[in-house]
């Protein structure tokens, strides 16, 4: 079945009275979950750095390019499917590590790993989760393991072992979030999940951390938070410590937050197997380049030496066309499925993916494009 059969299907549940639960238009998600949730719950997930910038820069980069559809082309049947690390996936994207994921949503990582391995997309789990990297391994879909990377080698080297024993088979080393950046909105609420004690099942359940604590978590749990947070936050790893990742992970890693070409080649260098190039969605420099902008010089520096993958500001399928002609080998969505979980669990999640995804198939067909490796720069108006 074609991903662009999701329009047909939600036409003729029309027929019969039945349109979709949830809206088709990310803006009008967003609205809704901007209604069901508390103010510090859902700033922290659509709030940025600074003035915003950087999110805006994301967006205009993609309204300044502009598809150029060609004509009387034999495109009636397209093909989504993409090889990723020797493995093959049918859509080129994947769902973004975000962490804290029971603030929107109590199922929180479970919905969504559950509703990407119904679609055969991996799904990204993040170090700051909600519930244990054993328990979203049971969704039994693809699924890759995000690391905010542990200023202390044993628990590291215990994450990535629990990792690689449930089945992520993908690591994804986040390197720009090693200090939380200035947020407006989440410290007007004075709102950190954290210090709450959300979003630490992974390390709270860790049984190398849970040996470095005095107490137990269950009689101190503040103590335990105290313990983690500045274990991961505070102060950047180096180019050399990248050897311990490669020494102790048998699978791809990929350096998440690229977007100078030097830090590109030097990952190249260092053996690394890919790079998303991203700014965390405008969530940690404001007045950063946006990342499209940065796209095509990095594509075209490693694209040949590494998978270069990208997010910041994606939300429709015409986007991802875009960032796969600028060079992206597949993208990596965010905030729009967790406004989908925030509507509608699980339901929610597959129904913003699958209208992606139908979008895309469709942006593809009609732009004359039937595969998408015959994307390129030429798809596009540059500004």
């Amino acid at each position: 079945m074609a991903f662009s059969d999701y329009q047909y299907e939600i036409y003729l549940n029309g027929l019969v009275g039945t349109p979709p639960p949830y809206s088709t238009s990310v803006a009008e998600l967003e609205r809704v979950a901007r209604e069901r949730l508390d103010p510090g719950p859902y700033w922290y997930v659509a709030g940025s750095a600074g003035t915003g910038a950087t999110e805006r820069a994301n967006r205009e980069a993609f309204d300044r390019r502009r598809i150029v559809p060609r004509m009387l082309r034999d495109v009636p049947v397209r093909d989504l499917g993409v090889e990723l690390f020797g493995r093959t996936y049918p859509a080129p994207l994947a769902l973004a590590p975000i962490g804290v994921q029971s603030i929107v949503h109590p199922d929180g990582e479970l919905a969504t790993a559950r509703a990407a391995a119904s679609l055969g997309i991996p799904t990204v789990l993040s170090t700051a989760a909600s519930h244990t990297l054993e328990e979203v391994a049971e969704a039994d879909g693809p699924r890759w393991y995000q690391l905010y990377w542990p200023h202390d080698d044993d628990v590291t080297l215990s994450l990535l072992d629990r990792a690689a024993k449930n089945g992520y088979d993908t690591l994804v080393v986040t390197l720009d979030t090693w200090t939380l950046a200035w947020r407006p909105h989440d410290l007007d609420h004075a709102y950190l999940p954290f210090l709450r004690g959300t979003g630490l099942a992974i390390p709270l359940s860790d049984p190398v951390f849970r040996a470095k604590l005095a107490r137990p978590v269950e009689e101190d749990l503040d103590a335990a938070i105290m313990q983690w947070v500045p274990m991961f936050n505070g102060r950047p790893h180096t180019w050399d410590r990248l050897a311990l990742l490669r020494d102790n992970w048998d699978g791809p890693i990929v350096l998440k937050g690229i977007q100078h070409v030097d830090d590109a080649l030097r990952a190249a260098d260092a053996g690394m197997d890919g790079v998303v190039v991203s700014n965390h969605g405008g969530r940690q420099i404001d007045g950063a380049t946006a990342s499209l902008d940065a796209l095509p010089a990095i594509a075209a520096a490693v694209g040949d030496r590494l998978t270069v993958l990208f997010d910041s500001g994606i939300r429709t399928g015409s986007d991802i066309v875009k960032a796969l002609a600028l060079g992206a080998r597949a993208v990596l969505l965010g905030r729009p499925y967790v406004w989908g979980l925030a509507a509608g669990g699980e339901e929610g999640v597959r129904h913003v993916v699958r209208g992606l995804l139908a979008e895309l198939d469709l942006t593809l067909g009609l732009a004359g494009y039937s595969r998408l490796a015959d994307l390129d720069p030429s798809a596009l108006e540059e500004p």
